[in-house]
């Protein structure tokens, strides 16, 4: 070693400690310090924020953060001792290493209340790669069906933990002694809202109590919560909150904040001029972060500092955007309008599952911060706004309708990235000088590299600057959709493990998993919940029934056409009579039925699949129904028979899984009852044959169907139908309907009838094949589910003994039938 180097001994390596190491290698060009890391875990440093995923693969490599050349790296490790006098660490197997500078960044450790039965076997901390380790040990072993877990805490981290179990096949409960979910980040609106919109996939959520026991009963757990519920567990996680590891810093001498961590000045030194704390260990003007973002930030400053700079701690950024079980949630600024005078807009739709709140100055001109809870889209353009002056009409900013921030609204130093302090115009630089897609502005300056929550913007910067943009499905897969779908077809691959490896990177995401999943669904791969299929599928397949918001589940049982016999219609009576769920006939001349817990949906699938009925798919992104009016059964109108017609349909096209829903309709003359040309594929009578339109779509953005082909008989007309759905399945983007898909197209309607009508591709027999495989190889899943243990285990339900109701879940009554509880309207609140 050069006589004239320094040596810096780092304690801990994770996040933060890792991000010190990288900082000051990338600073310090001469190599005026060499680097010592002390590590207490037996593997480099991961990316702790991803811990979940690593449910997903069980390969700790997936995590690994990249390598810094030119460190010396002790694994396994950990500093047990600091000398501050002789400047000498040792470690736990006795090593000692002198330093010229000392950083903590020893983070910190679970708090586990002191409750009764704590240390019994089968309670588990949930903080490392190791503790998922033993978690997944100890509910490996358990019989099929019978794994239920709790988690204590229902912060950001309690919700991370219960997306792991759920990654285990484990039903979690969620128990969180404040009166909602994630307190410090959410207000009580959208942690209202986050609770419903997360009671899917078996997951309860108990608020306003805490456990006041754990007790073992035989082989079992069972926690006993303070509101007299008792829950029998196999598997129970705390992550009640975390304390700062300032262990080694009070044994050294130094000064701790009044709540733990390690005091140190606005340059992160201690009272010791040659130590400095960072990340979770450390305590800045009274108070721990627990955040990856501030101690990123800290990092910065000592690698400065070390370089001799005199860099300063900004404050603490703590916004947070995640998505916790499928939900995107995010808070920024001054979350909760704690500031004086400070108004709050707040926008609640519990009907869409969404909810904005922005808080502001008291005269209306400067966003303070900010609560999104289902929709977290407007994140990325508000936070960087914090302490600005707005821009508009604070409603403007969250309204559905309102149009958001424009880019050019922000001011260049606004930090687009706040893990590593990017600004908008470090980014428009970038662009400049030739970065030219997100891989290469991350390389280049780092922005979307810590949590991820700017990569949108990014993308919005490279188009504001004229960019083109690419057509990757998502970060994980360079292909758009329809390339993917391609790839999947010609190599016949059926898993998405096998296809992120050939074409692929990391471990995916929420946006390609279900979209991978609907492509295998779409090539006949099986059961939807067959092995690896089953953890990729969306919210509504995993359980082959519509979540509602209470909770609970509805069930759509198929009736094609809308025919329906004497005895169909009383078995589906009886079943809402037996299981007292709520009644009503649909829009697409179906029955659903309202207020099903997951452990009733197999003993209702089960009646209904002996009266000889079958899924209705209304869970899935699949085809719903084939509508239909009497034609000349019964109208004196009507010139086809569209009941026949739309019977046949709906029976070839059921379970065809696509990008999104499709929607169809047989009206039996031009009178259109059945509204056919509001529908994705929609048909219409004529005296010569029928209309095929195409295209349609109700609902939010409504559009009338295009007509494709006129007075054609019943077999072109399915055949020209064929085509048009497997060409739509393949080319489609992700949850793109059909009239988006066509407005999109080059050529738009002219170029699909080429197509499909005339073959202009050569690809019709092809597309002919496709479905007539799809026809043949059709299965209900309901039945698929009834007749495989392995798949029945997952509608187990251990709320409290099977069969009795969940107390989460109160209903009323209203008109003769039992209906939830409102959990509140659509609202539009300024205070």
């Amino acid at each position: 070693m050069d006589a004239m180097t320094r040596t810096l001994v780092v304690v801990g390596h994770g996040m933060v400690g890792h991000r010190l190491v990288q900082a000051v290698r990338d600073r310090d060009l001469d190599r005026v310090w060499h680097i010592e890391v002390l590590a207490e875990e037996p593997r480099p440093a991961y990316d702790r924020v991803a811990l979940s995923s690593y449910v997903d693969t069980w390969e700790p490599a997936n995590l690994t953060l990249p390598e810094v050349d030119g460190v010396s790296l002790g694994l396994g490790d950990p500093a047990t001792a600091v000398d501050r006098r002789a400047r000498v660490v040792t470690t736990q197997s006795g090593r000692q290493v002198t330093y010229d500078a000392l950083v903590l960044a020893t983070g910190s450790y679970p708090f586990v209340p002191p409750i009764p039965g704590r240390d019994l076997p089968g309670c588990f901390v949930y903080r490392t790669i190791d503790d998922l380790d033993r978690i997944r040990a100890a509910v490996g072993g358990r019989g099929v069906g019978r794994r239920a877990g709790m988690v204590l805490g229902g912060g950001l981290l309690g919700l991370e933990a219960a997306n792991a179990l759920r990654g285990m096949g484990v039903s979690p409960h969620v128990v969180e002694m404040a009166p909602r979910l994630m307190p410090i980040q959410v207000d009580e609106g959208g942690a209202g809202l986050l609770k419903n919109l997360v009671r899917k996939l078996d997951l309860t959520v108990h608020t306003g109590t805490s456990a006041e026991a754990i007790e073992r009963d035989g082989d079992r757990l069972v926690a006993k919560l303070t509101n007299g519920v008792e829950l029998d567990l196999d598997v129970v996680v705390f992550s009640a909150g975390i304390r700062p590891r300032d262990d080694l810093a009070r044994q050294a001498g130094l000064a701790v904040g009044t709540r733990g961590g390690v005091v140190v000045d606005e340059g992160c030194r201690t009272e010791d001029e040659h130590v400095y704390a960072i990340g979770e260990c450390a305590c800045l003007d009274g108070m721990v972060h627990g955040l990856v973002a501030p101690g990123y930030a800290m990092a910065e400053v000592v690698a400065d500092r070390l370089l001799g700079g005199t860099a300063t701690v900004p404050g603490a950024d703590t916004s947070t955007k995640l998505k916790l079980l499928g939900v995107d949630v995010a808070s920024f600024g001054d979350a909760h309008g704690a500031t004086e005078g400070a108004l709050e807009v707040v926008f609640n739709d519990a009907v869409a599952g969404t909810y904005a709140k922005v808080v502001v100055s008291d005269d209306a001109k400067t966003l303070l911060g900010g609560v999104l809870v289902g929709d977290a889209s407007a994140y990325t353009m508000l936070r960087p706004m914090v302490g600005r002056p707005l821009p508009g009409d604070p409603a403007s900013l969250i309204a559905p309708a309102g149009g958001g921030v424009a880019l050019g609204a922000l001011p260049d130093d606004a930090q687009v990235c706040s893990c590593h302090a990017v600004t908008k115009a470090t980014i428009n630089a970038a662009v400049i000088e030739g970065c030219t897609d997100v891989p290469a502005l991350k390389a280049c300056t780092k922005a979307g590299t810590g949590c991820g929550s700017c990569v949108p913007m990014l993308k919005q910067l490279l188009a504001e600057a004229g960019v083109e943009q690419s057509k990757a499905l998502c970060e994980h897969f360079a292909q758009s959709r329809a390339e993917l779908f391609e790839i999947v077809q010609a190599s016949e691959i059926r898993t998405f493990s096998a296809l992120i490896a050939k074409c692929g990177k990391g471990t995916g995401c929420d946006i390609c998993k279900p979209a991978v999943a609907s492509m295998l669904a779409s090539l006949g791969n099986g059961h939807i919940l067959d092995g690896e299929q089953a953890s990729l599928q969306d919210t509504n397949d995993h359980f082959l029934a519509n979540l509602q918001r209470n909770g609970t589940y509805s069930v759509v049982p198929r009736i094609p056409g809308g025919e329906i016999t004497p005895a169909k219609l009383m078995a589906i009576a009886e079943v809402a009579r037996d299981f007292q769920l709520y009644t009503k006939i649909t829009g697409g001349q179906r029955i659903d039925l309202f207020g099903a817990t997951v452990d009733q949906l197999p003993l209702i699938w089960r009646r209904l699949v002996d009266a000889g009925m079958e899924s209705g798919h209304a869970y899935g992104k699949a085809l719903r129904t084939v509508k239909s009016c009497v034609g000349t059964t019964w109208c004196r109108y009507g010139v086809q028979d569209s009941v026949a017609l739309a019977i046949r349909l709906e029976l070839r096209y059921r379970g065809l899984r696509s990008p999104h829903k499709l929607k169809s309709a047989v009206s039996g003359c031009a009178r259109e009852c059945a509204e056919a040309r509001s529908k994705d594929f929609g048909v219409i009578a004529t005296e010569h044959g029928w209309n095929l339109y195409v295209g349609g779509n109700g609902g939010f953005k409504p559009r009338h169907a295009d007509l494709l082909v006129s007075d054609v008989d019943t077999e072109t007309l399915v055949r020209l139908i064929d085509r048009f759905l497997v060409f739509y399945i393949r080319t489609a983007d992700r949850l793109q309907r059909t009239a988006g898909w066509i407005e999109g197209m080059d050529g738009r309607l002219d170029h699909l009838r080429d197509v499909v009508v005339h073959d202009s591709l050569g690809i019709c027999v092809d597309l002919e094949a496709a479905m007539a495989g799809h026809v043949e190889s059709y299965s209900d899943e309901w039945r698929g589910v009834l007749e495989d243990p392995e798949k029945l285990a997952r509608f187990s339900s251990f709320v409290n003994a099977p069969g009795m109701p969940d107390p989460t879940v109160t209903f009323r009554e209203e008109r003769g039938q039992r209906v939830p509880v409102p959990l509140g309207i659509p609202e539009v609140v300024a205070r």
